[in-house]
């Protein structure tokens, strides 16, 4: 049996450091979001959705955790599933990388996909499907993100998502090794060329990507972005 879809992931070597990415394309990859199972219990894990998707003869072709969230695991800032808001915008400072202003959106709209800075993102009020807050932005209009030092020796395992300027372009990249947020705003900005990328997380970041025959398992995650797959049988 193979998944029927567009994803496509590869490892990658940026600057020395050793990274995970997959490109999606939103006009045919069914990109969600997930949080709570029909019985009202977070999913937590990747192959926890998958099971769930079998029975419905689809799978997970890809995954990643999709956001911050309380130790409830209920998402930290603005959260929007299959069209309902289940938490609202979050546009203030505040303590933690997520506070670190400027953050931003990631939205899923009907055939494209986009990250935006909060305070645009609450002025335009795009038409998302799906959406997560989460902090601080990695790039910002081809940017690096203000407060981001060269020199920084804060070093994590980091996880993160970037978009083209027309959002038919999203990629989701992990690092394989700790590294600064400054390295890894570049590898959105200067390798992978998009001029608008979210940081998710970090210390808690896994990546599932069957096609590389990798599957992370760790703590109980809250919100997810994955891709959806008929099973060709």
């Amino acid at each position: 049996m193979s998944a029927q879809a567009q994803v496509v992931c590869e490892e990658r070597s940026f600057d020395g450091l050793a990274y995970t990415a997959c490109e999606v394309d939103p006009r045919v990859d069914d990109l969600r979001l997930f949080l709570d199972t029909p019985s009202g219990d977070k999913y937590g894990q990747f192959s926890k959705i998958d099971g769930a998707l079998t029975a419905e003869g689809k799978t997970l072709a890809f995954a990643m955790n999709g956001g911050m969230y309380h130790d409830d695991r209920a998402p930290v800032g603005h959260y929007i599933e299959d069209g309902q808001e289940i938490m609202r915008v979050i546009p203030n400072a505040g303590p933690g990388n997520f506070g670190l202003l400027p953050n931003g959106v990631f939205c899923i709209g009907k055939g494209r996909a986009d990250v935006i800075e909060t305070l645009a993102y609450e002025a335009a009020r795009p038409d998302c499907r799906y959406a997560t807050q989460s902090g601080p932005m990695l790039v910002i209009d081809g940017e690096l993100h203000p407060r981001f030092l060269p020199d920084s020796t804060s070093r994590h395992i980091r996880n993160g998502v970037g978009t083209s300027g027309d959002g038919r372009r999203v990629v989701f990249v992990i690092s394989d090794q700790p590294v600064t947020f400054h390295e890894f705003g570049r590898i959105f900005r200067d390798d992978l060329g998009l001029p608008q990328a979210l940081f998710l997380d970090g210390s808690v970041s896994r990546l599932h990507a069957p096609q590389l025959n990798r599957s992370d398992f760790g703590r109980w995650l809250g919100p997810i972005v994955g891709v959806v797959a008929p099973v060709d049988r």
